[in-house]
């Protein structure tokens, strides 16, 4: 009988990668580590939830840290640390007409989304719309950066998902501005910067912090933390994590059957059973039963279907055991001998999926692109022709 999936009603305590985190614990007591971080790894993997321990670790008051006893540990649990700043891209405020009303605004929903996070902390974000670190919120940082802290020797400032520093719609000033405040940081100020895309930032900001890669975790490991922090039944708890890839954030997504992740999931086969049908009428139509607007609400979508065309390519040569998706093993070996699929058609129809989450990032019409990659797709998919 399956249980039901229960959520923490904190942030779970930070598991797995031991030997790094032996590492920044040395680096602590022997003072070495340097006031700038950036943690950077795949979307979901715990980048924010280690800026937790590592801010934890610090200002523990307690042997040895974190202990999660101290009052300094159990605030910072919760989200509630006053020296423990937490800063993440958040949607432009209607109605903010000049600088100061701007800043006013964004911190007002700064501190909603932390009161979302204290009720929810595994809460999935709504990646649809678009989203920046304004100037102002970093304005903000630098003021509070310069201040003593509140009630320990240090404070820390959390900036997750930093690649929004420069963002379509958000000034890039905001990123030069974080980079003078990197580049003679306060005594008693530390900064941990998270992000997926690394390669986004502005080189003067990563060459002044200092990297530190969270690669994902063993399936077994999160099958584990679906089990034990979200109460879900040993079998759920394998799938989602196969499915997550070793993303603690992903796999939650496919705990259950009618979520959001499960839902793409089937969508992104629908169109892959779409593609390599070679009927160009369908590609067509399935085009159109996306709505004309809203295309950022596609990237997780696609971000599935570059996965089914990585499990094609895998079944293609015959390794089951790098399949994802493994429910669909028949599927996949049958449409890969069919198509006599070879690894170069694979990477081009991976870096044609590419190419269209790029799109979807800006003002386009989801249909149009669609319809694009889908006739891409099966253009790149289909069989070679006899000779």
């Amino acid at each position: 009988m399956t249980r039901r999936v229960k959520m923490p009603s904190e942030p779970p305590r930070f598991r797995g990668h031991e030997e790094l985190r032996d590492s920044l614990q040395r680096a602590l007591a022997k003072e070495t580590l340097p006031a700038t971080v950036l943690i950077h790894g795949m979307p979901g993997c715990g980048k924010q939830t280690l800026a937790l321990w590592l801010a934890r670790t610090r200002l523990c008051t307690e042997d040895p840290a974190p202990c999660d006893r101290c009052t300094s540990c159990r605030v910072a649990l919760r989200l509630e640390h006053p020296d423990i700043h937490w800063h993440f891209p958040l949607a432009r405020p209607k109605g903010s007409h000049s600088p100061q009303r701007l800043a006013e605004l964004l911190e007002t929903a700064r501190h909603e989304r932390l009161a979302e996070l204290r009720r929810e902390p595994l809460r999935a974000g709504d990646g649809t719309g678009v989203k920046g670190i304004y100037l102002a919120a970093v304005l903000a940082i630098r003021r509070l950066a310069h201040r003593r802290p509140a009630v320990s020797r240090e404070q820390f400032f959390v900036v997750g998902d930093a690649e929004h520093l420069v963002p379509q719609e958000a000034s890039p000033e905001a990123a030069n501005a974080l980079l003078k405040l990197l580049e003679e940081p306060p005594e008693a100020s530390r900064f941990i910067l998270t992000s997926s895309k690394p390669g986004s930032l502005l080189d003067t900001i990563r060459s002044r912090a200092l990297p530190i890669h969270l690669p994902p975790l063993s399936t077994r490991e999160v099958a584990a933390f679906l089990e034990e922090e979200c109460g879900a039944d040993r079998e759920a708890a394998n799938r989602a994590a196969s499915l997550g890839q070793g993303s603690i954030g992903s796999a939650l997504g496919y705990l259950a059957a009618d979520g959001n992740a499960s839902r793409e999931r089937d969508q992104a086969l629908a169109l892959l059973r779409t593609v390599v049908g070679g009927r160009r009428a369908d590609s067509y139509r399935a085009a159109l039963d996306f709505r004309p607007a809203g295309a950022r609400g596609l990237l997780d979508l696609l971000a599935s279907l570059q996965l089914w065309i990585r499990d094609l390519g895998a079944a293609a040569l015959d390794r089951d055991d790098r399949v994802v998706n493994r429910g669909e093993l028949s599927f996949l070996r049958e449409t890969a001998r069919r198509l006599k699929i070879v690894p170069d058609r694979v990477a081009r129809a991976v870096g044609q999926v590419e190419e269209a989450r790029i799109l979807a990032q800006g003002n386009v019409n989801p249909q149009l692109f669609m319809a694009t990659l889908l006739l891409d797709l099966e253009e790149t998919l289909k069989p070679p022709a006899p000779r």
